[in-house]
C-alpha cells in the first residue's frame, strides 16, 4: 500500500446512540502506525455522594463539530506525525457504565497519539458547546467543566 493511499483523516460525530469503542478505534488504525491511543470517558453511578442516574447530554451541534475540527487542526500541528483522529461524543440519555465520549488517535509511536488523545478531551471540555446534566434520584444539577473558558470568564 501506498502511504498515499492513507492520508490523514478526522472523524467527528455528535450522535444519540450508543457509542462503540470497535467501531471508533477501527476507524483510525493505518498499517503505517503502530499505536492508537484511546480515551473512553464513561457515566459513573456517584457524584459527591449522591447516586447518578444517568446523564444528558446537549449541543450546540455545528458549533461543536467546528471547534472539534479546530482541535484536529491544533493536534496536526502539534504532534505531526498523528494519522488518523476519531471525536465521537454521545448527546441525549447516557446510563451508568456506557461511553459519553471516545476519543481515538493513530501515530506511529506510542507518545505522539497518547499526549494527542490527552490534549483532545482536555480541550474538547475546556472549549466545545456540550453540555451535561447530570440526573440524581431526587434531583439534577446542570455540571460545568472546570476546564470550560467562558465559563470561568464570568467569575
Amino acid at each position: 500500500m501506498d502511504e498515499t493511499e492513507d492520508v490523514p483523516k478526522d472523524f467527528i460525530k455528535l450522535k444519540s446512540a450508543k457509542l462503540s469503542v470497535d467501531e471508533v478505534s477501527e476507524l483510525v488504525v493505518s498499517p503505517y502506525c503502530g499505536a492508537v491511543s484511546l480515551f473512553i470517558g464513561t457515566t459513573r453511578n456517584n457524584f459527591e455522594g449522591k447516586k447518578v442516574i444517568h446523564l444528558e447530554y446537549e449541543a450546540y451541534t455545528s458549533m461543536a463539530e467546528t471547534e472539534i475540527k479546530k482541535i484536529c487542526r491544533d493536534v496536526r500541528q502539534k504532534w505531526p506525525s498523528v494519522k488518523h483522529i476519531a471525536v465521537y461524543h454521545r448527546l441525549g440519555v447516557v446510563p451508568i457504565t456506557e461511553a459519553s465520549v471516545i476519543i481515538a488517535v493513530s501515530s506511529p509511536h506510542r507518545a505522539e497519539s497518547l499526549e494527542a488523545v490527552m490534549y483532545c478531551i482536555n480541550t474538547l471540555k475546556a472549549s466545545v458547546p456540550i453540555w451535561k446534566k447530570e440526573i440524581y434520584e431526587d434531583e439534577y444539577s446542570w455540571k460545568e467543566n472546570k476546564e470550560c473558558f467562558w465559563a470561568n470568564s464570568e467569575k
